[in-house]
């Protein structure tokens, strides 16, 4: 199998009444995406994008409008007590019985999926540095996710799907979760992983979809989108220049002159920018890559002027 996450034309409406009118809510428009086996797939777009949609349609907790949804080859709806066995999946909300101690919790769950060995559980706890004897109604916003981070692990499935993974970590513990995302893709397994947090996945993920408003607006590696990014540049002159003279370039936007420097963003080449700048005296000139959450920023408000679906 080549194949672990393939949606056709995916769609999901909610209707909700205001009133006596009901009001229809697009949730996912028509999305296409496919996930390769063996993968980390890095699901980014702010609050609301339709991230946490899409993974509950994936694991059938709620129903499309319309599309299809496969998961590791199977029909999510047809096939979900074969797929849970299979997935790791830790929800955005992570929430369990807060009587029970973490690791009483953790062994309940194993259980029901047939068993984990308690090793392995502790060998995850340790890694994360959560005290297994500590009541879980105890524990702070970021012990609880680790909490949930263990049960979505321990049983080593196939496809972990994980929504929002890092909320409440601290820097520290968020190292030691890529680096357990890094160890299962060496491992064969694929990682869909959702955020709103370009950083999380940057140093893990093999390809990064950005959706917004229910859509996909861009799909490639970092390094793709890296290469889409605006050059921001900056010109210093002996002398104040024209702005007239640079307004207009091809590729030239956000143009400023402030006495004698210029600043502006060039989306392609520099080219013409450089030879009009060649027909003043040059001080000084630095040009650098957009900021990587600039240009992710610039996906989730639209305005970003590159070419987006690879």
């Amino acid at each position: 199998m080549t194949t672990a996450i393939e949606l056709t034309e995916l769609t999901k409406t909610y209707v909700s009444r205001q009133g006596s009118r009901r009001v229809a809510r697009r949730g996912l428009s028509g999305l296409d995406l496919t996930v390769q086996a063996g993968e980390v797939f890095g699901y980014l777009g702010p609050n609301g994008a339709g991230k946490s949609t899409t993974i509950r349609l994936l694991l059938d907790l709620i129903r499309p409008t319309s599309g299809t949804i496969r998961v590791l080859g199977r029909d999510p709806r047809a096939d979900a007590v074969d797929l849970h066995r299979r997935v790791g999946y830790l929800a955005g909300d992570f929430v369990v019985d807060g009587r029970q101690k973490a690791g009483e919790c953790l062994a309940f769950l194993g259980n029901l999926r047939g068993g984990v060995p308690t090793a392995r559980i502790v060998e995850l706890a340790d890694r994360l540095e959560l005290d297994l004897g500590a009541r879980i109604k105890s524990l702070s916003k970021g012990n609880r996710q680790k909490v949930g981070l263990v049960q979505a692990f321990m049983h080593d499935p196939e496809l972990l799907i994980l929504d929002e993974p890092t909320s409440g970590l601290d820097p520290l513990v968020q190292q030691t979760f890529l680096d357990m995302v890094a160890e299962a893709k060496s491992a064969g397994r694929t990682v869909f992983m959702s955020s709103h947090i370009m950083s999380e996945v940057e140093a893990v993920a093999d390809r990064v979809a950005i959706i917004r408003d229910g859509r996909l607006v861009a799909l490639d590696t970092v390094a793709g989108l890296r290469a889409r990014s605006l050059l921001q540049v900056r010109i210093d002159f002996t002398a104040p220049v024209p702005a007239e003279e640079f307004t207009g370039l091809p590729g030239v936007t956000d143009l400023e002159v402030q006495g004698t420097t210029l600043t502006c963003n060039v989306n392609g080449s520099p080219d013409a920018l450089v030879k009009a700048a060649a027909r003043h005296t040059v001080t000084g000139l630095h040009a650098d890559t957009q900021d990587l959450e600039e240009l992710f920023h610039a996906y989730y408000t639209g305005q970003n002027p590159g070419r987006q679906v690879a």
